[in-house]
């Protein structure tokens, strides 16, 4: 158990506490999906060419994936709290700025700093959660309810994206986050407790490696998505080389970045490499179904966003159910059932077809997903967070942020390069139907990692 410096303030509200870091995860989570709905008109409205308009998404995406890991480990030195808080001030700014821009550049310097704002906040919320409640059946249920934000934030994204859409303009997905931000701002201090600060030293080789690698990676994936494999392999090397030196930068630090014992228990390593592959379908799952509900069924963004809401609805209700079996059943057990499951929703969408309908094609598939994220993601989060010791959490839950991220970019590149190998020889709907697929074989290897590697984590020393 951690120790914390708590008020009495704080000691009488942790659920106060738990909503503020986990509103803070939603509202970085939306951001992942809410301005996809939103693309179309942000291009007709700001002149985005074809290219152009697809460095909305990416330049926060590169951003936030090169600097969670730095992220993590600041948290850990200069105070979670104090981190966190101002990680949610500069994603608020950038929000604010992305809804006021008028030309390109403002609009891809805004996402840039709300990209740089959510790798700041974003590793210290798992670990104000890690280190606000004790381990067990208190920081199980509070885990839970954070998977349950984290897995279905995507699907609410693309629900709120299209009604603020439809009812107001672009903006307002950017908008939608300045009083939420600035609400945690003000309310942070007053119920998070301070956890106690590790002093400690900057990995300045270890911080520039990573992020070098990390930027070089996600924009390959980047460009493999948009032009293909051949045209990312120079980033792709740049990427092999920067992270292979940040490997051996951290063998040898004294206060490494990311230390690499937390990757020395097998069940741990499992559990980031399950995140990591269902996180390379969702992402795909979302992307692919995002096109077919408006491309294929003819539906309006309010419409195509109100489609994923039975995914949302059963993820948020099973998560509630998870903390109650842990005990009985293991984590290794419900992580093999929800995998499963998963598998079987994204199994079931390999048979779409033009003449797909929503409530006989769809439906079924998208309460199989959310079944499956909600018996997943929370007993893996709890895998990863047991036996770590407390100056370590915030580059814990660092590294299962950066997995999560990583996975989705690779499943996207991977998942779009399949896709459009498919529809050079046939219909835009075997491309989808083929990519489902693609998404298939990520949650295999999932289940495939669940059955052999999956075992409660050794306590630390």
């Amino acid at each position: 158990m951690s120790t914390l410096t708590v008020s009495p303030r704080t000691a009488a509200h942790p659920r106060v506490a738990l909503a503020i870091v986990v509103t803070c995860q939603l509202m970085i989570g939306l951001d992942s999906t809410i301005v996809t709905i939103a693309l179309p008109e942000i291009q007709q409205d700001i002149g985005f060419s074809p290219t152009g308009l697809s460095w909305v998404m990416n330049a926060y995406l590169l951003a936030f994936g090169g600097l969670l890991l730095l992220g993590g480990r600041a948290g850990d030195i200069l105070g979670r709290r104090r981190v966190f808080t101002a990680g949610v001030v500069v994603f608020t700014l950038g929000s604010l700025l992305g809804g006021l821009a008028t030309a390109e550049w403002g609009l891809l310097a805004a996402r840039a700093v709300q990209g740089v704002g959510a790798a700041i906040a974003a590793p210290s919320i798992l670990a104000l959660i890690a280190t606000t409640f004790t381990e067990g059946a208190a920081r199980n249920r509070a885990i839970s309810v954070y998977s349950a934000v984290t897995g279905a934030g995507g699907a609410i994204g693309l629900i709120l994206g299209g009604v603020l859409t439809d009812a107001a303009s672009w903006r307002w997905v950017f908008f939608v986050n300045v009083p939420i931000g600035m609400a945690v701002v003000v309310l942070a201090p007053r119920f998070i407790a301070r956890p106690v600060t590790h002093p400690g030293r900057f990995d300045l080789a270890g911080a520039a490696t990573v992020t070098g690698g990390m930027v070089s990676l996600v924009y390959a994936l980047i460009t493999a998505a948009d032009s293909g494999w051949r045209e990312a392999l120079p980033g792709l090397a740049a990427a092999l080389v920067l992270l292979g030196a940040f490997v051996a930068v951290e063998t040898r630090a004294r206060q490494p970045i990311m230390p690499l014992r937390l990757l020395a228990d097998r069940a741990r390593s499992a559990a980031y490499l399950i995140e990591l592959l269902l996180a390379a379908g969702m992402f795909g799952f979302f992307f692919f179904m995002t096109q077919f509900v408006q491309w294929v069924l003819h539906m309006d963004p309010l419409a195509a966003g109100f489609a994923f809401l039975p995914m949302a609805v059963t993820q948020f209700s099973v998560v509630r159910v998870v903390p109650r079996l842990l005990p009985r059943f293991g984590a290794r057990r419900i992580v093999l059932a929800g995998v499963t499951v998963s598998l079987a929703g994204m199994a079931w969408l390999t048979q779409v077809s033009a003449d797909t309908g929503y409530l006989g094609g769809l439906f079924g598939p998208m309460v199989l997903l959310g079944l499956g994220g909600g018996l997943s993601f929370m007993p893996l989060n709890a895998t990863i967070l047991t036996g770590v010791a407390p100056q370590e959490s915030g580059a814990a839950s660092g590294l299962a942020q950066t997995t999560v991220w990583a996975g989705g970019a690779l499943g996207s590149a991977a998942l779009v390069t399949v896709y459009g190998s498919a529809v050079r020889h046939g219909p835009l709907v075997h491309g989808i139907a083929v990519a489902f697929g693609g998404g298939a074989v990520f949650a295999a290897l999932a289940l495939v990692t669940a059955a052999l590697a999956l075992r409660p984590p050794r306590p630390a020393s």
